[in-house]
């Protein structure tokens, strides 16, 4: 060891006694700086104008050091260009200047030179992450309630890449008397180990291999606050095969062995380090540690709770991918390791689940077909060839439409990209959605594990046969994205529930029916209906029922069963921009504890928009409990008596006139204990506020979506949708002002770069004199 030390310390006066290292400690200070100094400077500006800005400002370590322009990706994207000028003359400069035979000569083994060059280099690295850390230190006083372990995590990841591009720049030095060439061929190594994840991923075992083996985005976990065992198993590995490569390769000048002995050595460290890197990124040989506050890269309790329910039973996930839908490409082999990143958290709890891809090729509806329309005159089959030489693929890996109807229909999931799981004799879809995120998220992902072990699914039946409110149709009035839409994720489709259509005509309520929703229905209900829904009512029931002004009567028997009444007249709110009937309701604190996502929005108070809305009225009976939802302002709406149309002239308050002004619920919760369970019940006076055009309303800020969800949910006893929601990130405010801003520009831009170029300046004079 003293002899490694010795050499490191050989290495290092060299190093700090040529120019290129202050130099590069210089820019590379220079460069922190103005990242960071950036970072700060426009969180601080965007504080201190306020606003709507603020609700921006969150998560603002990961913000201002790891996340796109932040201090650690930006300094890492560069990276590649400082090691190389650093490890280009390490070997290559003892070959060209014959000082290699003397060390050679002496008692000095190859590994111990090796190891005492790059032991130099790990040193250099550390000033490297101590001028990182300035800044590190800097946000422990800028930022509010910093996350600490995210610091931690990716100056440990900045270090692990530091020593691997030390490792390959030290080979690379072994390998020619040119210091250039060396320099060269770092970066060409670094190149080639970064784009070879995207090489031969058609096939699986390379496709490990290779993945493995690629450098682009290893840090990307460190950088979010995940420490992942097959991370940094990895850095050590690319570490183990290229300084095992250049022990070879000195001592190969050394000995005279065959060529087959030579090739066996370099295949041996190849080949071991392949067999460790395959091992350690198993799911189940994975160690995880998350370093955020709130652990952010963690699944949440109820869905950690979820997923170990399902125990070690098998979990098979199976992959149906349409050659011919829209998003064709997450399922295709050389995608095959981003899909499964998306499952990575459920991996950790679960390791042993089961991954089947079947492609296929076959019709798309005609709401999503593109290919139809791009290609008109050509059947199926040409429009799949085509599509499969443009992906450059062979149509016979997919599954014509004949052999896959034979395994199952996708007609009703609209022949998209779909994930079927299959848990004991249960199996549900789990899709992918028409947004930005695409794949599902942890709701919905627990919300398909917790169907999988429900004995019984809740059900959702709409009432049919009065003209109600459509789930299918797609008008401005119906109720499809709320509930079918299936490429919507936030449906309740989605989100764990089963819905459908019921006619009570010539059947009775379904036992397995969990709420019933009668939603504005046009004509009065047949005696047969009515008498069954006060049946249903009367056994304890979940209900919503939804009406409009104009049909009071429709509902009012239902109601009188209830002790509610909708008001006579129309609830108006005069605006600027507005219709009159548009009525913006406040959220109740009663209402607020339904979700997590209601209660921010209670908080924001943020309304809940009900246009053609009426009032409702109760009288206490039947042993019901009553609580307002939603609320109208007393000093912006009025109930508006007699015949009110929306477009005429301007709405007037009017006493003789029998307008009413005063605080009015909309909405009402009405619940009581029954047959031994607590059975719950919505009125609302409007039906609209669940329609798909007030679910798109863009002119006003709305919760009507996160009030609807929160309704069901509480209507199925939190059981669905899955509560994933994590609690607020603290540091989303800054410490400091603009002018401290200004004064650390100055310190760190100017003074600590002048300081080091002085300090550099003084060492290289002396030693010049000496």
């Amino acid at each position: 060891m003293n002899i490694i030390f010795k050499i490191a310390r050989t290495e290092l006066r060299n190093l700090f006694y040529s120019p290129i290292a202050w130099f590069l400690m210089i820019v590379f200070l220079v460069q922190c700086a103005m990242t960071y100094m950036g970072m700060v400077d426009s969180n601080v500006r965007s504080q201190e104008m306020g606003g709507r800005g603020l609700e921006y400002m969150t998560q603002l370590t990961n913000r201002i050091f790891t996340g796109q322009g932040g201090l650690f990706s930006s300094v890492m994207q560069n990276l590649y260009l400082y090691i190389p000028l650093l490890t280009m003359g390490l070997i290559s400069r003892e070959i060209n200047g014959g000082t290699i035979k003397l060390l050679y000569s002496s008692p000095v083994k190859v590994q111990e030179i090796v190891f005492g060059k790059y032991l130099a280099m790990l040193v250099y690295s550390l000033v490297l992450v101590a001028i990182v850390g300035i800044f590190l230190f800097a946000g422990l006083f800028h930022i509010k309630e910093v996350d600490t372990g995210i610091l931690m995590s990716g100056a440990l990841g900045f270090f692990l890449l530091l020593c691997a591009y030390s490792a390959i720049g030290l080979f690379m030095s072994s390998l020619t008397t040119y210091q250039v060439v060396a320099a060269v061929s770092t970066f060409v190594m670094i190149g080639i180990l970064s784009y070879i994840g995207t090489l031969w991923q058609q096939y699986d075992f390379v496709r490990d291999l290779t993945y493995f083996l690629s450098l682009s985005g290893r840090t990307g976990h460190m950088l979010n606050g995940m420490i992942m065992t097959k991370d940094v198993i990895y850095f050590l590995i690319i570490v183990y095969i290229f300084l095992g490569l250049t022990i070879f390769k000195m001592k190969a000048g050394r000995e005279s062995k065959p060529f087959v002995v030579k090739a066996g050595k370099y295949a041996f460290i190849i080949v071991s380090a392949l067999a460790i890197g395959y091992a350690s990124s198993r799911p189940g040989l994975i160690g995880y540690w998350d370093t955020t506050t709130n652990q952010s890269n963690t699944l949440t309790p109820n869905a950690q709770k979820i997923i170990k329910q399902l125990g070690k039973e098998e979990l098979e996930i199976t992959v149906y991918n349409n050659l011919l839908g829209q998003y064709v490409y997450a399922g295709l082999p050389e995608a095959r390791n981003r899909y499964l990143s998306v499952w990575e958290p459920y991996l950790r709890f679960k390791p042993d689940i089961k991954f089947e891809y079947v492609n296929y090729y076959d019709s798309i509806p005609d709401d999503h077909n593109y290919f139809y329309k791009q290609y008109e005159g050509k059947n199926l089959k040409q429009i799949a060839d085509l599509s499969a030489k443009n992906f450059r693929l062979d149509l016979s890996m997919f599954k014509t439409p004949e052999e896959i109807h034979k395994l199952i229909d996708l007609k009703p999931e609209l022949n998209r990209f779909v994930m079927q799981l299959k848990y004991k004799d249960k199996s549900t879809f789990l899709r992918v959605y028409d947004d930005q995120q695409m794949f599902p998220s942890e709701t919905e992902v627990s919300a398909a594990f917790k169907r999988l072990m429900s004995a019984k699914l809740p059900k959702v039946a709409f009432l049919t046969g009065n003209l109600e409110r459509d789930i299918v149709k797609k008008g401005d009035r119906e109720y499809q994205t709320l509930t079918t839409l299936k490429t919507f994720r936030y449906a309740l489709v989605n989100q764990g529930f089963d819905v459908d259509t019921l006619s009570l005509e010539s059947s009775d309520v379904p036992e397995n029916i969990s709420i019933l929703v009668i939603a504005d229905p046009k004509s009065a209900m047949s005696p047969a209906t009515l008498a069954k829904v006060k049946a249903y009512v009367a056994k304890g029931g979940n209900l919503l029922v939804a009406g409009e002004p104009e049909k009071r009567d429709v509902l009012a028997p239902v109601l009188q069963e209830l002790g509610v009444e909708m008001l006579e007249g129309t609830l108006v709110q005069p605006s600027k921009d507005l219709s009159p009937d548009l009525v913006l309701n406040n959220v109740t604190p009663f209402a607020s504890t339904f979700t997590k996502m209601l209660t921010e929005s209670f908080q924001d108070s943020t309304v809940v928009s009900t246009p053609g809305a009426v009032a409702l009225a109760y009288h206490e009976q039947s042993g019901f409990n009553y609580h307002p939802l939603l609320m109208t302002s007393s000093g912006l709406s009025w109930l508006k008596k007699g015949k009110f149309v929306a477009d005429s002239a301007a709405v007037v308050f009017s006493t003789a006139n029998g307008d009413i002004r005063r605080s009015f619920p909309t909405v009402l919760a009405l619940s009581r204990k029954i047959n031994g369970k607590e059975q719950r019940i919505i009125v609302s006076g409007d039906a609209d506020f669940m329609s798909n055009s007030e679910l798109g309303r863009y002119n006003v800020k709305t919760a009507n979506f996160i009030f609807n969800t929160a309704l069901y949910s509480w209507l199925n006893y939190g059981e669905f949708p899955i509560d994933t929601s994590r609690p607020e990130a603290k540091d989303k405010r800054m410490k400091i002002t603009s002018a401290g801003v200004n004064a650390c520009k100055i310190a760190f831009i100017w003074v600590l770069p002048a300081l080091l170029l002085a300090g550099g300046s003084v060492l290289l004079i002396r030693r010049k004199r000496k």
